[in-house]
């Protein structure tokens, strides 16, 4: 027979599951603030109830905590709070959720990731616990962190969290020279793709890509949209089409070009006038310098980036050390002799990556791999 206190450890896992699942409503949408979760649970004698939930709203705020008491109200005095990340502790144009949490009067508060933010990391259950609230930390802080990971990455490491996403054939081709886009995967790996893709804040792809498929890398999945990220060019030189269908649609989806200060000024105007941004970006050894990319999204509020597009592309973030989530599907086709060669497979991976899922879509493989931040 369980005892109480693990009676209680699966209480809390079951509704920090719960907070962590709908935290993902947000994903992508939450501008420089990460998608958080929060339930609001009391219980009256009868079992526990949710009598709150918040997530943090489109733009950023408010915050998950304060959308969660707002629902809640009275019911939330005495309840106990899951919260998917340490709640905030510094002072905006509102009150730290820290302090909202105490002048509501919650009890207990159960935590997943820490914040490492140094004005929160810390400070926030410091306040809870001045206030005499029960504070439990780490539960399910790994599951916490993996979903949190573009945030945790970008307050550690000054950029966005980099996810290389790669489309294998059977025989370890991502394509052929010269054949645009190829079908290699089927129609359920693809609509996870787009999933992955909405919950992006921007997708990476080369030029050579961007010229060779005329790719939307827009989220087609119905209902969803709206939740397209922000499409990227390496364009060293601004050699995108502008009657490509990055550029038709760049007033609808935001595209911008990475450029390097040699690139065509006419052309870049042309593009400008279709409603294409230009980043002006360093070089280095002749390709877009990675790093001082990456730093730049950061900078906007970009924490999750998505590489997409090209074998060459995929070797640069590879090789500047810039990726942090390798995720391959495998298809059952083969290309043959002349295939473009995937730059890295589940066979070879960089060192520091583990491997994390594996799942079946269709008649189609998926593994992820990540690395520690």
């Amino acid at each position: 027979m369980s005892t109480r206190y693990e009676e209680q450890q699966a209480t809390d896992r079951r509704f920090m599951a719960a907070a962590l699942r709908m935290s993902r409503k947000h994903a992508g949408l939450t501008a420089t603030n990460p998608a958080v979760g929060t339930l609001l649970v009391s219980d009256d004698g009868n079992g526990p109830v949710i009598v709150g939930r918040g997530v943090t709203a489109i733009g950023g705020r408010p915050h998950a905590e304060a959308e969660a008491l707002a629902e809640a109200g009275e019911k939330a005095r005495g309840a106990t709070a899951y919260v998917t990340l340490e709640p905030c502790a510094h002072h905006g144009r509102t009150p730290p959720c820290a302090n909202a949490l105490v002048s509501a009067g919650v009890a207990r508060v159960v935590g997943a990731a820490s914040d490492p933010d140094p004005r929160v990391s810390g400070k926030g259950y410091a306040i809870l616990r001045e206030a005499g609230i029960e504070v439990v930390e780490r539960v399910m802080a790994d599951e916490a962190a993996d979903q949190l990971a573009g945030y945790l990455v970008r307050s550690l490491k000054k950029r966005p969290q980099v996810t290389l996403k790669l489309a294998l054939s059977a025989d370890g081709m991502i394509g052929r020279p010269g054949e645009g886009q190829i079908a290699i995967t089927g129609a359920i790996s693809r609509r996870q793709v787009h999933l992955m893709r909405a919950e992006a804040d921007a997708i990476v792809v080369g030029i050579n890509t961007a010229l060779a498929d005329d790719p939307e890398l827009t989220v087609r999945l119905p209902g969803l949209e709206a939740r397209s990220p922000v499409r990227i060019v390496l364009d060293r030189l601004a050699r995108l089409d502008p009657a490509s269908k990055l550029a038709r649609t760049a007033e609808e989806v935001p595209v911008f070009v990475a450029v390097g200060p040699e690139a065509d000024a006419a052309r870049k105007a042309e593009l400008e006038a279709f409603g294409v941004k230009s980043l002006a970006t360093d070089t280095y050894d002749g390709r877009i310098a990675l790093p001082e990319l990456l730093e730049d999204l950061a900078a906007l509020g970009m924490m999750n980036v998505m590489v997409e597009g090209g074998a060459e592309t995929a070797r640069n973030f590879l090789a500047d050390d810039m990726v942090d989530r390798i995720v391959i599907f495998r298809g059952p086709v083969e290309l043959g002799a002349g295939g473009i060669a995937a730059p890295v497979d589940e066979n070879h991976m960089p060192a520091g990556f583990r491997l994390t899922r594996q799942a079946r879509f269709g008649d189609d493989s998926y593994a992820e791999w990540t690395r520690n931040f």
